[in-house]
């Protein structure tokens, strides 16, 4: 046994040290944490810069020019001419608009539920053809996402023609009806039919092939389970696959949502917002009252205005969206 050196009390003496102390104590692990934490952030931070610089830049400028007298005279003579709000007043005050926004909202909603419709029912379809059959099928979707708008709104004129139409000829033959001569571009309704079997017509591919990509996620033994306890394939549907597909529900409807409520070419193919403007819509409308009369202030307050109707018309949307994503 050795001895205490002198003057020193073993009670109180340090106990010994195994090596340097970490610089900076806690701090290090504390900044190694932050630093982690902060990571995905700067990553994502030259993404976010690009998409402010590519989105952020224009929207600024349709704002500004909304808020000026810009029209043929102001771009001969390169100036600009501050009005303020005067063009937004103009079109709250325009009653047509406001029939307008009714309008686009009502069949925003129609192509938007016969599209998650149709195709949920296309891609429980697809899970249960065979493997050739399902290659045919999602190759014909392929083509017709790959159609232009242009090309697919003449082909679909062309089939409800009143003279050569292969409907018209078709109800005839099938006995539903004589639909000799028949015009389908007679009334708004019916005019708005035709629009709207285009427009779902071609968004059905995506949503269609998206929502069959996350069925094909579904392990095929809770199927088999739900099998085995004797749930019928309506309760299955709604207890198995809408609650895994929620989250694709969402982001679907969400997009179709802005896509439909934007859509241009086909009304304005069709019939130019007619019979008698009765399908004008909130796009066609800012082109008509802007764009084709060389008032391109008024154009710009539109657009804005469209901005921030479809941004409130999806504020609940979003919250449920956002909701959905944080429950996974």
């Amino acid at each position: 046994m050795g001895r205490e050196p002198a003057g020193v009390d073993p009670a109180t003496a340090p106990a010994p040290s195994h090596g340097p102390a970490p610089a900076g104590g806690l701090g290090g692990p504390r900044r190694a944490v932050g630093a982690t934490r902060r990571l995905p952030y700067l990553l994502v931070l030259p993404s976010l810069a690009a998409f402010a610089a590519l989105l952020g830049y224009p929207l600024y400028q349709v704002v500004r020019i909304s808020l000026l007298k810009l029209d043929l005279g102001e771009l001969i003579r390169r100036e600009t001419v501050f009005i303020g709000l005067a063009n937004y007043r103009s079109i709250l005050a325009d009653h047509f608009f406001w029939s307008v926004v009714l309008r686009t909202v009502l069949f925003t909603a129609v192509c938007v539920t016969l599209t998650m419709v149709v195709a949920t029912l296309v891609a429980l379809l697809l899970e249960r053809l065979g493997r050739g059959l399902r290659l045919a099928v999602q190759i014909s979707l392929v083509l017709t996402w790959a159609m232009p708008a242009l090309t697919a709104t003449v082909v679909w004129q062309w089939l409800f023609d009143t003279q050569f139409g292969v409907v018209n000829w078709l109800l005839t033959t099938l006995g539903v009806g004589d639909f000799e001569g028949h015009s389908w571009f007679a009334t708004g309704l019916s005019t708005f039919a035709v629009i709207t079997i285009i427009v779902v017509w071609q968004a059905i591919p995506f949503v269609a092939i998206t929502l069959y990509a996350g069925l094909t996620a579904i392990p095929r033994e809770l199927r088999e389970a739900m099998l085995v306890d004797g749930a019928s394939p309506w309760r299955s549907f709604w207890s198995l696959i809408v609650p895994v597909l929620k989250p694709l529900f969402m982001v679907t409807g969400f997009l179709s949502i802005i896509w439909d409520f934007k859509v241009f070419t086909q009304v304005w193919l069709v019939r130019q917002g007619g019979p008698n403007r009765q399908t004008v819509t909130l796009s066609v409308y800012a082109y008509q009252e802007g764009i084709a009369t060389s008032h391109f202030g008024l154009a710009a307050a539109i657009s804005v205005t469209m901005v921030v109707l479809l941004l409130a018309a999806l504020v609940f949307y979003i919250r449920v969206m956002l909701r959905t994503l944080e429950d996974l």
